[in-house]
């Protein structure tokens, strides 16, 4: 046995979801050794970042043996693939606590939507992954567990979906659940050095706490390839099977990108390591053939309103729907938790505003012709990995809102947006860079996140925690 745990020299840990489904479905790969495998590797490493809540090794080994014995194995798109899911959706016999130590929740009886979906598509669920209380901040953390970043473990892998990238990049699993109501997909990819898409409003099925912050949040997946993403978005989608993925396709003609570098929150700028990012990417593009133009969209003060109030108010109301002991919350969710009756009280969750900024933004892509707008997503280096919910909620939203303003405004809008790799920073921590688009355009921006991929190739998992023999380009 090999250092990645598998048997006969084979390396499985640390293989893209498509390379390992492409060997389960041949029969080259047995399912049961591709997640005994990974399941070595998450017991040597979990104790040094805390991805995980919950563990599922003796479940997840069953259901690979099922996988093996499948006879429709040779049609499953993530045969045998290793997945975790975010700790905000059922898995059937599983607790999910929504980052609640207050939680009184028994066992679900039944998968969640997008849990359904995966396991049918033959990928297996080894664990749950952790998420900060009613997954609202920008760092992942609770009593007694701070979940660190595998590139850099001084540093937070962001939130919410904080423990599924963390899992990824440090090679537990190739594909993992999450979901994103202000940034929760692609602050962790940012942070971990990963791509996710944040799919357009619809596209996937929600069901995510009461009424996914009043139709802001959507699920979706982080992998460390472009071709995992498209095709874990497309499983969740319901919309493949193996016989038929090609993966998404080319638009047949340049692209129009808009180029923006102001941020939505006044004054809270892009460092130079950011913006640097930006202009790589900008001259890669250019590069490709595309037309890069200056465009900044306008998020007017009422759309950003609009925003925290269905942030605050989904606070409240997943507490309502959790049936949560409000004071037995965190001090932080206590306030947010507060703020959002207050907010739900005066009415200020109006459908109008969503819809407004959503005409607004595809006016701003339809009026002069931009396919897709090319931003920045973060303005420093990942948070400290720290006990952020012993401090108050001001502390909270200011750390958050400084150092990520690029994500929140296409939640409220209901537009795609992908994250992807753009660099390293000096002291070694992944920078990275958000394609968006208007709605309906999400395998355009996958095309063209692929295609950024194929010219500047970066490296899949952090360093100090790359699966032993699995090449890995250097940091762009």
């Amino acid at each position: 046995m090999d250092a990645s745990g598998a048997p006969g020299g084979a390396r499985l840990v640390g293989l893209p979801a498509s390379v390992i489904a492409a060997g389960v479905r041949s029969g080259q790969l047995s399912a049961v050794d591709v997640v005994r495998a990974h399941l070595a590797h998450l017991a040597d490493v979990e104790p040094r970042i805390g991805a995980f809540r919950v563990v599922r090794a003796a479940a997840a080994l069953a259901e690979a043996a099922a996988v093996d014995a499948d006879p429709r194995r040779g049609t499953l798109p993530l045969a045998g693939v290793p997945v975790a899911v975010k700790d905000n959706v059922a898995v059937a016999g599983e607790v999910a606590t929504d980052g609640c130590a207050a939680s009184s929740a028994g066992p679900a009886g039944a998968d969640h939507e997008v849990v359904a979906r995966l396991r049918a598509a033959g990928a297996v669920v080894v664990g749950i992954t952790r998420v900060p209380e009613l997954c609202l901040y920008a760092a992942t953390d609770g009593p007694g567990t701070v979940t660190r970043n595998p590139w850099d473990t001084a540093r937070s892998p962001a939130g919410s979906s904080g423990g599924s990238a963390a899992a990824v990049a440090a090679g537990v699993v190739p594909l993992a659940h999450g979901n994103d109501g202000m940034g929760s997909l692609r602050l962790p990819a940012a942070a971990c050095g990963l791509v996710t898409l944040k799919p357009g409003r619809g596209v996937l099925p929600g069901g995510i706490g009461a009424d996914d912050w009043s139709g802001m949040a959507v699920n979706g997946v982080l992998a460390t390839t472009v071709d995992d993403v498209a095709l874990g978005t497309a499983v969740l989608a319901g919309e493949i099977s193996a016989l038929d993925w090609a993966g998404p396709s080319a638009p047949g003609r340049p692209l129009r990108i808009a180029v923006a570098r102001r941020s939505p929150v006044p004054g809270a700028r892009p460092d130079g390591p950011a913006r640097a990012a930006v202009e790589r990417t900008a001259r890669l593009l250019r590069g490709a053939g595309h037309v890069v133009v200056e465009k900044d969209p306008v998020v007017p003060p009422g759309a950003a309103a609009g925003g925290i109030a269905r942030w605050l108010a989904g606070a409240e109301d997943d507490a309502a729907f959790l049936g949560l002991d409000r004071a037995a919350l965190q001090p932080r969710s206590r306030t947010h938790a507060r703020l959002g009756r207050l907010v739900r009280r005066a009415g200020l969750v109006r459908p109008r505003t969503a819809e407004r900024f959503r005409e607004r933004t595809v006016a701003f892509f339809a009026d002069d012709g931009i396919d897709v707008l090319l931003t920045p997503i973060t303005n420093g280096p990942p948070l400290p990995a720290r006990p952020w919910h012993e401090r108050g909620f001001w502390a909270n939203v200011t750390a958050n809102a400084r150092w990520a303003p690029w994500a929140s405004p296409w939640n409220l809008a209901g537009v795609p947006a992908v994250v992807l790799p753009a660099g390293t920073r000096s002291e070694g921590h992944p920078l990275a860079v958000q394609l968006v688009g208007p709605p309906g355009s999400e395998t355009r921006l996958l095309w063209l996140a692929g295609e950024l991929e194929r010219r500047a190739p970066w490296r899949r998992h952090a360093p100090v925690f790359d699966p032993a023999g699995v090449p890995s380009p250097a940091p762009a």
